[in-house]
């Protein structure tokens, strides 16, 4: 059996607790070498750029690197390759820490499938998190986070048109491409894809999106497409319409109680699919999520 690899991220200035429950998580599927890199963009006060930092030394780990400043489209990637090659050689596990994996099997059969199918990658999908009336709130450390968020739907892939698709565990001979949604020549192979259960939506992400939609916007933070404008203008358009919630009882989000311990019985045919059919879209594409056209992203 392969040994379990390394877990390689870059890491935001998110809250102490989210990063306990995220190095807990990890440590539970037997993960014990973490690479991460944190970026702490300019507008992150001093306090909590300490209290992220110190978290993670409690935790026991001991940062690769620490950056500061704008973020760019391709600062993310930067840093991980470099913790890749920092790792070595062999499989590396890719998740950014909002990302909490549920795999079908133990790490080291889901990796034994991935070297028998030769393409190097073990392919993911993900599964957005929200409370359970979608607003965006923070959560209590003493509650576990199934318990704070309850529904799960595919909602950046339904709402922002996002790539939803995630290169979960990755040889380090392959390279994979910026927010570890794909890796060229190398198409995993593993179905359904491993549940990526993305814990986005919580306290403080509007105002997140709003920065990034406004430093894409101006170019302050550079990016290489318009994709990463248009998701956040989506989202900020979305959660006007909806007095500042996520609207779960959308059934076209179809959001549905899930858990981070079991795998839905609907699962492995709508992952599946999804994976199968997944395009980028179009760039006429202008609809907001009941399919009409949208006559501006805040409408």
């Amino acid at each position: 059996m392969p040994a379990l690899p390394p877990l390689i991220a870059v890491v935001g200035p998110l809250e102490p607790a989210l990063l306990t429950a995220w190095v807990t998580h990890y440590r539970s599927l037997g993960i014990e070498r973490f690479h991460l890199a944190f970026h702490l963009p300019e507008h992150v006060d001093p306090d909590r750029r300490h209290q992220v930092q110190d978290a993670c030394r409690d935790l026991g780990i001991v940062p690769d690197a620490v950056s500061c400043g704008p973020w760019h489209e391709h600062t993310n990637p930067r840093l991980r390759d470099a913790l890749r090659q920092r790792a070595g050689a062999g499989w590396h596990l890719l998740a950014d820490s909002d990302e909490f994996h549920t795999y079908p099997a133990p790490l080291e059969e889901v990796i034994a499938a991935a070297e028998e199918s030769g393409t190097g990658t073990a392919g993911g999908l993900m599964l957005d998190r929200v409370t359970a009336d979608g607003f965006l709130t923070g959560w209590d450390p003493q509650q576990c986070l199934d318990a704070a968020y309850p529904l799960g739907a595919f909602l950046t892939h339904r709402l922002l048109r996002g790539d939803p698709r995630k290169i979960v565990l990755a040889h380090s001979s392959v390279p994979v491409a910026s927010g570890n949604h794909r890796a060229e020549g190398h198409r995993p192979a593993n179905r359904p894809p491993i549940m990526v259960h993305h814990f986005k939506w919580r306290d403080g992400v509007r105002e997140d999106i709003e920065r990034r939609a406004r430093h894409s916007a101006d170019g302050t933070w550079k990016t290489a497409s318009p994709a990463r404008l248009a998701e956040a203008r989506r989202l900020l358009g979305h959660l006007q319409r909806h007095n500042g919630r996520i609207a779960v009882g959308s059934l076209r989000l179809d959001f549905r109680p899930v858990s981070l311990t079991t795998v839905p019985v609907w699962w492995a045919e709508e992952a599946t699919r999804l994976v199968a059919t997944w395009r980028p879209p179009t760039p006429a594409a202008g609809q907001n999520e009941s399919g009409s056209t949208m006559s501006s992203p805040s409408s």
